[in-house]
C-alpha cells in the first residue's frame, strides 16, 4: 500500500493554513500545521514531513531562517521547502533559493497550482528514493557477486593445493626410503600448506569493515616502517628505492591495514619481474614516491616497477579475486586484498601501464579516514 504523503503547512495567518489544509486533505494527504518558523522546526523534529509549504514573512523566525536551519541539518536537508510569499521580485526569489527553497508559490494562493507543485516535489522525492533503493540493490548484487567469486576461487585454489599435498603424500608412501624424493615432496607440501595459510589470512583481511582503529601518523615514519615490514614479511632484499623527499605530513590511518596494503603492492611489483625461467637472475627495482595535495587533502603513494606489465588477458579483471598474470597454484588475491584495504581506509588503489615497460600503482589516502566516500 502506497504511503500517504505528509505535508507540513507553516504560516502565521490561520486562514491561509486552513485553506491549504482543506485542499491537501481533500487530496488524501496527511497535514500537519505550524504558525512560526520555530514551531516548524519542532514539528519536523517530531514527525518528518515529505514536503513543507512555508510562508516567508513570519514573526519570531521567518521562513528563510527556518529553511536555513533545515538545510544545515543532515537529517532534514533533503526535505523540499516550497515558499509562499506575496513578494514577486526577482531578488526575493533568489534569496529564497539560496536559502534552499525548492520552489516558490505567490500570493494570492492558487490552490490547484499549489497542488501541482506539491505533487511535483512528491514525484521528485519518490524518484530519488527509488534511485537510492536501486543503488543499494546494485551494491548488494555486486557484494554478492564478489562473495561468490571469492568463494568459488577459494574452493578452486584450496582444492588444487590439497591435490598437491595428497599427490606428494602418495609419492612419500610409494617411496619412503628415497631420501631425494622425500626431500622434494616435503618442500612441495610445505609450500602448498603455506599458500593455504596465506589464503586464510587474506580472507581475514577481506573481512575488514569501516570501523578500523585510527592513529595519527607521520608519513615518512610509516613509509619507513612499511618498507621494513615488507622486507621482513616477504624475505626480500632491499630493492625499494624512494624517489624524492617524503612530505612531512601527518594523517589519520589504521597502521596495520596501511602497512599490509602497501606491502602487497610492493610484492606485486617485485613479482612482476618474474621470468618463465625462475633460475635467471634479473635486477628487480621497485620505486616508491610520495606526494601531498593540499587541494584534495590527500596523500598519494606511487609504486613503480619495470617488470612485465599488465597482462592483456587480465587487465580488466586484475582486482578480481584469484585473477593473476603469474603461473602457479594458489595465486591471485594480493591485489584484491590491497584495494579492499585502500578503500577501507577511505582511499583507492589504481594500476596503469607505464610508458615503456612496467606498471605504476597509485594509492590515494585522505588526511582523515572517512573523509572521502568511494
Amino acid at each position: 500500500m502506497k504511503k500517504q504523503p505528509h505535508i507540513l503547512v507553516v504560516d502565521d495567518q490561520p486562514i491561509n493554513v486552513k485553506l491549504l489544509q482543506r485542499k491537501l486533505e481533500k487530496e488524501e494527504m496527511l497535514v500537519t500545521t505550524a504558525y512560526s518558523g520555530r514551531e516548524c522546526l519542532d514539528c519536523v523534529k517530531a514527525n518528518r514531513p515529505d514536503v513543507i509549504l512555508m510562508d516567508v514573512m513570519m514573526p519570531e523566525m521567518d521562513g528563510l531562517e527556518a529553511c536555513q536551519h533545515l538545510k544545515a541539518n543532515p537529517d532534514t536537508k533533503d526535505i523540499p521547502v516550497l515558499f509562499i510569499t506575496a513578494k514577486t521580485g526577482r531578488g526575493e526569489k533568489i534569496e529564497g533559493l539560496k536559502a534552499g527553497a525548492a520552489d516558490y508559490i505567490t500570493k494570492p494562493i492558487d490552490l490547484d497550482e499549489t497542488m501541482a507543485r506539491v505533487n511535483t516535489q512528491l514525484r521528485i522525492q519518490e524518484n530519488h528514493q527509488e534511485n537510492i533503493d536501486l543503488r543499494d540493490r546494485l551494491a548488494d548484487m555486486r557484494h554478492g557477486a564478489a562473495v561468490g567469486a571469492i568463494t568459488q576461487g577459494i574452493a578452486h585454489n584450496l582444492n588444487n593445493l590439497l591435490g598437491v599435498v595428497v599427490g606428494y603424500l602418495d609419492l612419500l608412501k610409494a617411496a619412503p626410503d628415497n631420501a631425494a624424493m622425500v626431500s622434494r615432496a616435503g618442500d612441495h607440501i610445505d609450500k602448498a600448506v603455506k599458500r593455504m595459510v596465506t589464503i586464510v589470512r587474506q580472507l581475514t583481511q577481506l573481512a575488514i569493515e569501516e570501523h578500523l582503529g585510527r592513529s595519527i601518523v607521520k608519513l615518512p615514519e610509516i613509509i619507513e616502517d612499511t618498507i621494513q615490514r615488507y622486507l621482513r614479511d616477504y624475505s626480500k632484499e632491499n630493492t625499494v628505492v624512494i624517489v624524492g623527499e617524503i612530505p612531512p605530513v601527518e594523517f589519520e590511518t589504521n597502521i596495520e591495514t596501511f602497512e599490509d596494503m602497501v606491502g602487497r603492492v610492493l610484492i606485486n611489483a617485485w613479482e612482476s619481474y618474474a621470468l618463465e625461467n625462475e633460475a635467471v637472475e634479473v635486477p628487480r627495482t621497485v620505486e616508491l614516491e610520495c606526494s601531498y595535495s593540499e587541494e584534495d587533502e590527500a596523500i598519494r603513494i606511487r609504486i613503480r616497477d619495470a617488470g612485465k606489465g599488465i597482462n592483456e588477458e587480465v587487465g580488466d579483471h586484475m582486482f578480481e579475486p584469484f585473477i593473476s598474470g603469474h603461473s602457479g597454484v594458489g595465486r591471485g588475491m594480493g591485489l584484491t586484498v590491497a584495494r579492499h584495504g585502500a578503500r577501507a581506509l577511505g582511499g583507492d588503489l589504481v594500476l596503469k601501464p607505464r610508458e615503456g615497460q612496467g606498471v605504476e600503482a597509485t594509492f590515494t589516502h585522505p588526511l582523515k579516514m572517512g573523509q572521502f566516500s568511494l
